[in-house]
């Protein structure tokens, strides 16, 4: 698999898949203190030419183009306005912590997350690089910084993971300019948006869930008879960011309140039929809301 055509996420591999697979939702330790030291990897050292940019909510420790900082600068203000937007701030006690890596060779030789992380969150900085290649070079920042601002601006201190997953690449796949980020209008070049052409569902939707070409929302929200994530890496992903996306934006948000709530409940499936509706009625509107959305970028 293409390291490139890969998110990052937040957490280790290996503490993934066990959490995904023991049920999908696990606490994490309080948002405004540092996690206990037998659940923290050791925090690389901030590289020797990193040079440091202050922005009104963000301390930027950086090794790219000064152009390229401020551009990420730019971006992730305008991520924290989305997000705080939807989600108000609890706390604002300390500027946010960011460090920008001139390109993916250098990010990779301090990466402390998975081999094949695009970025990664470890409290209490964001990680990631600026892809001056690329159509989007912010989106896998844009993706780390919202795992972040969940954490220590939001205070949600207890996510499962997959919730968490599809809220950061609803932010990171929304559309940017230099005015603002618009949440919910898609950016083609963004991951795992780049994905969809590919999706092959079928337009059955037990087919597809028997094919692991497609999560289901208990699978997501629990691990019962989920598929492996090894072999389907790119499907928890879309499925993700596409649930996300239909809880805010179907029917003119009918859901968009519930999700809200959930986020901030953690979460979990009982709480996710307390708060949005019963899974099954609510898939059985969300597949074909996910069809539209591959067919939207299959269209020249």
């Amino acid at each position: 698999m293409n390291p490139r055509m890969i998110s990052s996420v937040r957490w280790r591999f290996v503490a993934a898949m066990a959490v995904l697979l023991a049920g999908g939702c696990q606490p994490d330790q309080d948002s405004r203190s540092p996690p206990a030291k037998s659940v923290m990897a050791a925090q690389p050292p901030l590289p020797k030419a990193a040079r440091q940019l202050e922005t009104l909510h963000y301390r930027i420790h950086s090794t790219a183009a000064p152009v390229h900082t401020t551009q990420m600068a730019q971006a992730v203000e305008h991520l924290y306005t989305a997000y705080t937007s939807r989600f108000p701030a609890t706390s604002t006690d300390a500027k946010l912590s960011l460090v920008l890596y001139r390109d993916r060779d250098e990010f990779r030789r301090h990466n402390r997350s998975a081999p094949w992380a695009e970025g990664y969150y470890l409290w209490p900085r964001s990680h990631a690089y600026f892809d001056s290649e690329a159509r989007n070079p912010y989106h896998w920042m844009l993706h780390e910084a919202t795992h972040q601002l969940t954490r220590e601006v939001s205070g949600f201190s207890r996510r499962n993971r997959w919730i968490d997953e599809g809220l950061a690449t609803y932010f990171s796949t929304s559309r940017l300019d230099a005015d603002g980020l618009y949440p919910g209008e898609i950016d083609a070049n963004t991951y795992p948006i780049w994905w969809l052409k590919k999706t092959l569902l079928g337009g059955d939707r037990a087919r597809d869930l028997a094919g692991a070409d497609f999560i289901s929302i208990d699978q997501l929200l629990t691990g019962a008879g989920a598929p492996d994530i090894n072999r389907h890496f790119n499907q928890y992903y879309i499925c993700a960011w596409s649930l996300t996306h239909f809880l805010i934006h179907y029917d003119q948000g009918k859901y968009a309140e519930g999700h809200r709530q959930l986020v901030a409940s953690g979460g979990g499936a009982a709480e996710f039929a307390a708060l949005v509706g019963p899974l099954e009625q609510i898939e059985a509107e969300w597949y074909p809301y996910l069809l539209q959305q591959i067919e939207a970028q299959r269209l020249p």
